[in-house]
């Protein structure tokens, strides 16, 4: 990793790609520290601090933009998830499908609904936002101008940083939405160190509790690169044919199946899901549906118990074997290989071939499921036996932070190979 950092500075075109993106990150970070105006954000720290809360999840992603309430507090949220929604869209309505199918031109109509959808999201979670600083009694007016002024603040703010993003993507290197999580996540990694350091300070825990804690994230995080650089092969056999005359011989290939990004995307939705019936509820703290479904002795969306530890648990394989299934489309992969005269060796091209390539998925994606899963929950199992506070998003974090930086290795290798050839051709 280091050798390829190395070889894309001495490159001039990646160079300025490099300090292109750097400058785009520092602008972001700078305005990670700039307050929405109205907000005591001390009546906040408590709220984001909460383990396994959508309010702490939030504060992760914005890199703690969230509990010091920045303009950049939504972070690019509204932006993946109207991404996701434009992709799920895709499967349930034709017109959608058969414009991802037009290629290019097809990409950008699907891009620019996405980004008007972002803007229409963001307004609205805008107001949600309202809501839950002023159930928090946060706000210093409560006016409805200040109201419009914390909503615009807000939502631009967000629109910017769909921008940024892109033009990190375009100029720089890498994925820029990703490049921007990746940022908030690692942000947030001195401030568990001083906790654990704070613990450690007042005799709370032990030496001993510590480097326990350190082996565990260590191997959770060999784990993980393990399983995002893991793939699972499909081998393609291309028959031979004749192009102008010539008879070419027929290759053998295959299709690698990687899902670790349906994995992310699992756990957002199982946490939605768990923390949803919370939020509709709460509207009624002292009815008997609040105290059974939220702190009612075996309930299980009780958080930091261990039944909230096993739906989750089971909703995120769930999740991840259903997001597999909508996205990588068995159908389509068997079509395209049979124009492509390609099969499956002892599979029979058609119906046969798609049939073998969901069972593939349906192991696959479970297997992820599970995986996913163990790294979500140890984190939540460790924080409710230990003393360790704030460790309930570690094991997301973890698959984030590696998924990220694989994704932009790779980005930087295509560039300096790309750069070795136009080299080779030109002289």
């Amino acid at each position: 990793m280091l050798s390829t950092l190395r070889n894309a500075w001495k490159t001039p075109d990646l160079r300025k790609r490099l300090l292109w993106t750097l400058v785009l990150v520092i602008i972001y970070r700078i305005g990670i520290h700039i307050p929405v105006p109205g907000v005591d954000t001390s009546k906040l720290a408590s709220l984001s601090s909460q383990s396994g809360s959508l309010a702490g999840f939030y504060d992760l992603m914005s890199g703690g933009a969230f509990s010091s309430f920045s303009i950049f507090a939504m972070t690019v949220m509204p932006y993946i998830n109207a991404s996701i929604i434009i992709q799920l869209l895709t499967i349930a309505i034709p017109s959608l499908e058969q414009m991802q199918k037009e290629g290019e031109e097809g990409r950008k109509k699907i891009q620019k609904m996405t980004r008007y959808s972002s803007v229409f999201l963001a307004a609205f979670q805008t107001f949600a936002m309202y809501a839950i600083i002023n159930s928090q009694g946060a706000l210093r007016d409560t006016s409805k101008l200040n109201m419009a002024l914390i909503a615009l603040t807000l939502t631009t703010a967000s629109v910017f940083l769909m921008w940024l993003g892109e033009q990190i993507t375009v100029k720089g290197i890498g994925n820029g939405i990703s490049l921007i999580m990746f940022v908030n996540i690692i942000s947030r990694i001195p401030n568990m160190i001083y906790q654990v350091t704070t613990l450690q300070q007042t005799n709370t825990v032990d030496i001993v509790q510590i480097a326990v804690l350190v082996v565990i994230i260590v191997a959770l995080f060999l784990a993980v690169i393990v399983a995002c650089l893991a793939e699972r092969r499909i081998p393609v056999q291309y028959a031979g044919k004749a192009v102008g005359g010539k008879a070419l011989k027929g290759q053998s290939s295959h299709i690698p199946i990687n899902i670790n990004a349906s994995a992310i995307i699992a756990i957002i939705f199982a946490m939605s899901v768990m923390q949803f019936p919370v939020i509709i509820v709460q509207f009624w703290p002292n009815s008997w549906i609040y105290k059974s479904i939220v702190s009612g002795k075996y309930s299980m969306f009780r958080q930091n118990s261990w039944e909230y530890a096993v739906v989750s648990f089971i909703f995120i394989i769930f999740f991840t074997w259903f997001y597999t299934q909508i996205t990588l489309k068995p159908d389509e992969m068997a079509e395209n290989m049979h124009k492509s005269s390609g099969f499956v060796p002892g599979i029979r091209p058609g119906e046969p071939t798609a049939r073998y390539i969901e069972k593939v998925l349906d192991k696959v994606s479970i297997l992820w499921g599970v995986f996913a899963g163990v790294i979500a929950v140890a984190p939540m199992i460790l924080e409710s036996y230990t003393k360790f506070q704030g460790l309930y998003f570690s094991g997301t974090g973890l698959l984030i932070i590696v998924g990220v930086a694989i994704e932009t290795m790779k980005a930087i290798e295509a560039q300096l190979v790309m750069k070795h050839y136009e080299g080779f051709l030109s002289e």
